[in-house]
């Protein structure tokens, strides 16, 4: 009974190995300004105005303003679209954090995400994070490739590296990317 039982939790153990769901993933990316907080806020914080300057957003509408419950509707342009609350909004501190509702795999290949954006003072400038959370597009153990891990970090990270370009691009005066 003894070797049974040693049996069957050694199982047991080696399936729980095995069978393992999706990990929290995180990003984060940073671009410099050269323009001040000031300036770079005016033009970020409207949580609906994302498609004024990020280049992968062929349309965006939002409603609620910039109060938390807030929400934005962003069709982009590669197909998909990327349904968003925001949870928190603080003009003072130049930041601001929301989420992802619905996910649209064609949008992005995550099953949902959360992020945060700031502008900090930098020099005579400013820099811009934004940080995102994320699980894969397949939440399941055994994902295809274009819903893993790496199709989610790399989707996400893309569109983090657009969207800031689009914005110091807009901020400086320069033309899109």
């Amino acid at each position: 009974m003894r070797m049974f039982l040693a049996t069957f939790l050694l199982a047991l153990a080696a399936n729980a190995a095995l069978a393992h769901g999706p990990t929290p993933q995180k990003i984060q990316q940073s671009i410099a300004v050269a323009a001040s907080p000031a300036a770079v806020w005016a033009v970020l914080g409207d949580f609906a105005g994302i498609g004024t300057w990020h280049p992968d957003v062929a349309r965006g509408e939002g409603s609620g303003g910039n109060g938390e419950g807030a929400t934005r509707t962003l069709t982009l342009r590669s197909g998909g679209t990327l349904q968003e609350s925001l949870d928190e909004w603080k003009a003072d501190g130049m930041t601001y954090s929301y989420r992802m509702g619905e996910p649209d795999l064609k949008a992005l290949p995550v099953s949902s995400y959360s992020a945060t954006v700031t502008v900090v003072p930098d020099g005579a400038g400013a820099t811009v994070s934004w940080i995102g959370r994320f699980y894969r597009g397949d939440t399941g153990n055994e994902p295809p490739d274009a819903l893993s891990d790496e199709a989610g970090r790399t989707a996400m990270n893309r569109y983090f590296a657009d969207g800031l370009k689009g914005l110091k691009a807009k901020v400086e005066g320069k033309p899109a990317p």
